[in-house]
């Protein structure tokens, strides 16, 4: 999925030359002419990347004020300022602001590219690190290779490429997250944010504010995990657990990709991919009334099940081996070896 690139400058033909430049590459851009506009960008969706002028001539805030505003609301977004010859002193203070680098004016195509892709990469390090971080101790791979395991991953495989949403079921631990993540990765939106909401962890009084974010007066004051999402895959875990109110919210966000801040009215546009699960049977919560059938039939568009170990026997050995030598490797041991008789017992 492209990124969402925001130029803010006060001559329009730098902000058609950048778009431009940007757009031939595969970049997503918005631009804005003014600081106020530059900020109402921001409260309507929160970029990857803003390419700031240092001067913004006629506008109600230089770059400068403009770039700690933008911090204030979000210090995460990676800013590239533009400077004109004689203020290159500025640009530099715009550094110890926050500002990742900047580009002289006029600049060739080929540098601002240069810039461009090494800040979207030193910001997709920074989120897959904290990404690392939030999966210590979690397998990346479905481990196993039993004919059911076999066929979960040949679905995931298959539907990858299509955007269509998913909802995998299974007992708690079998592997749900670790397949969501795997969907992500086989798919095109892959070096997109994959984000993970817990419905079980959330309070339903917090849920709605983590999810779609907070608006005050017209002005973002958190951007929720729908938001973060944006271009990559939103993961909602134990969706079962969801509050009833925020069920019908996200009937209407997959309805038509937009949301409602909390204390907000406009609507925010997101592009998202939804894979959810459950340990529980949804049929049972429907029939109860604590989940809506409507919402059950737009998220189990691609239905994936994965069965306990008791239903893949087999795959205990392969289990066994992996946290054997993942456990060891961590402790600086040689594995394990397992005797005929303990890997039955097991």
């Amino acid at each position: 999925m492209a990124l969402d690139i925001l130029i803010v400058d006060d001559e329009q033909d730098i902000r058609d030359l950048v778009s431009g430049v940007l757009d031939d590459e595969g970049y997503g851009t918005r631009t804005a002419a003014s600081a106020d506009e530059a900020l109402a960008a921001l409260d309507e969706r929160l970029p990857s990347l803003i390419l700031l002028d240092v001067w913004l001539r006629g506008s109600s805030m230089d770059g400068i004020e403009l770039l700690r505003a933008i911090k204030i609301r979000d210090p995460q977004i990676p800013v590239i300022v533009f400077s004109g010859h004689g203020n290159i002193d500025t640009a530099v203070a715009a550094i110890g602001q926050g500002a990742v680098d900047f580009i002289e004016k006029p600049f060739e195509a080929s540098k601002l590219l240069h810039l461009v892709s090494k800040a979207t990469e030193t910001e997709r390090l920074r989120a897959e690190n904290a990404d690392l971080k939030a999966r210590v101790g979690h397998s990346e791979e479905l481990t196993g290779s039993s004919v059911s395991i076999n066929a979960v991953r040949a679905t995931l495989k298959k539907v990858a490429g299509t955007g269509s949403r998913m909802l995998i079921t299974g007992p708690a631990g079998v592997g749900k997250e670790v397949a969501a993540r795997l969907l992500h990765s086989w798919s095109p939106r892959a070096g997109s944010p994959f984000v993970s909401v817990s419905a079980a962890r959330l309070s339903p009084e917090r849920f709605d504010e983590e999810l779609f974010g907070i608006e005050q007066d017209g002005r973002l004051v958190q951007a929720g995990m729908l938001e973060k999402a944006h271009g990559g895959t939103l993961f909602l875990d134990e969706v079962a657990d969801m509050p009833r109110t925020t069920q019908g919210k996200i009937l209407r966000v997959l309805t038509d990709q937009s949301f409602v801040r909390v204390g907000g009215d406009r609507q925010i546009r997101v592009d998202v991919r939804f894979v959810s699960a459950t340990a529980r049977d949804l049929a049972v919560e429907i029939s109860e009334g604590r989940f809506r059938e409507d919402l059950f039939y737009r998220l189990n568009v691609v239905p994936v099940e994965i069965p306990p170990l008791s239903g893949r026997r087999e795959d205990i050995p392969d289990l066994v081996n992996h946290y054997a030598a993942r456990f060891a490797s961590e402790h600086r041991i040689s594995p394990p070896n397992f005797s005929g008789d303990a890997m039955a017992a097991l």
